[in-house]
Parts: C-alpha cells; structure tokens; sequence
C-alpha cells in the first residue's frame, strides 16, 4: 500500500486554499536563495500555478506537495523536480515554512515519505539535492537519510556580493 502519511504529518497535493500559504513562501525573501527565486511572484500567477497542479508528473516534470500536521495546518512544502522518466531521476527540495517548526523532525519525515515513494510507486532509481555550503541544517538533514556528497560547485551561485559553493547530494536506490 503506497502512503504519505508518517507519524506526524502526511503529505499531501496542493488546493486552492493553499494560494496564501504558497503566496507567503514564495515571496518570503529569506528563502529565495534556496529555491533561486530572483522577483516576487504575484498571487495571479500562483493561482494559475494551482490551476495545474492537478497535472501528472510525467507531463509537467514536478511534483509538489503539502508537509501538513494533522491538524490540517500547512507547515511546508516538498518538492520533485526535473523528473527524468528515462533516465529514473529527480531532483528533491524541502522547505519547512516557519523556523518555529523546524528542527522537530517534520522535514525528516517528509523526506522518509517522498523518497519511498518515489523509489517504490514512481520507480526512480536515485534522487539528488543541491545545497548551499552554509545551509549545515540540510546538509545535515539529507545526509541523515542517506544522502551522500558527491560533488561541490564552486562558485556557483552569487549571493548578496559573494560567490557561495553549492554540494550536490544524491542517493541511489540499490
């Protein structure tokens, strides 16, 4: 049986009551170097971004989904992206929205979730992750489940003036 529920919290497909929760985070400028986000998104655009979101990971080549507590409350977002169907791979990001929630071991099972599912329902042979040199709290977090560092860019990505490595993760199905 293929599920998203962990202990804690489930993940779920977006809806259209998400539009604020997504508003806030993709305009958040705190976390833009994550996602490489150069300019804010306007709510119109997020709403016709949740207006395909019902549209199959084969076609569009991403998969995003709601980290929720039980109690209904959105606490972040978890993505594939890049889907390579030939190739049996996808890149993963996760973002757990307010720094209130993190480091309790929602982003952990997050991850324990989409990664089951992507090697046992989507059939992907590996997954991988690119994360800034200075973000030791993903770093930290992937490598707990099983990620290994394959890689640095240096200079890869130019941030308030400065030119910061990014590491690339990945983890292969075996």
């Amino acid at each position: 049986m293929i599920t998203l529920k962990g202990k804690n919290i489930y993940l779920r497909a977006l809806e259209p009551e998400d539009l604020e929760f997504i508003y806030a985070i993709e305009n958040d400028e705190s976390v833009w170097e994550i996602s490489n986000t150069q300019a804010p998104y306007s709510k119109f655009l997020i709403k016709q971004y949740l207006e395909q979101a019902h549209k199959d990971i084969y076609e569009v080549k991403q998969l995003r989904l709601v980290v929720s507590s039980y109690n209904e409350e959105p606490l972040g977002l978890i993505d594939l992206f890049d889907f390579d169907f030939k190739n049996s791979r996808a890149g993963l990001g996760i973002l757990i929205k307010e720094e209130s929630n993190r480091k309790k071991g929602y982003g952990s099972e997050a991850l324990q979730l989409l990664i089951k599912y992507s090697f046992s329902h989507l059939g992907l042979h590996q997954l991988y992750c690119n994360i800034s040199e200075d973000n030791t709290t993903s770093i930290k977090l992937f490598k707990a489940q099983g990620f290994k560092e394959i890689g640095i860019k240096k200079d890869w990505n130019h941030i308030n003036g400065l030119y910061k490595n990014e590491y690339l993760f990945q983890l292969i199905n075996n």
